[in-house]
């Protein structure tokens, strides 16, 4: 089965890009992901991690 969807990929012209453009995407993404996670606020994430142990009830 992988010799079938190996020569059906060989056929297409350009498909070598996909597999890097796919990694790139992931790789800037991650990067984002990492700057957004050590550039937030320490007051900010103290505030969020004490929600759940408070008892304000919503009605």
């Amino acid at each position: 089965m992988f010799e079938q969807v190996k020569h059906n990929l060989e056929t297409i012209d350009g498909v070598a890009i996909f597999p890097i453009l796919s990694l790139l995407i992931f790789f800037f993404f991650f990067v984002g992901l990492g700057i957004w996670v050590f550039s937030y606020k320490k007051e900010k994430i103290d505030e969020l991690s004490q929600m759940p142990l408070q008892d304000n009830k919503i009605v």
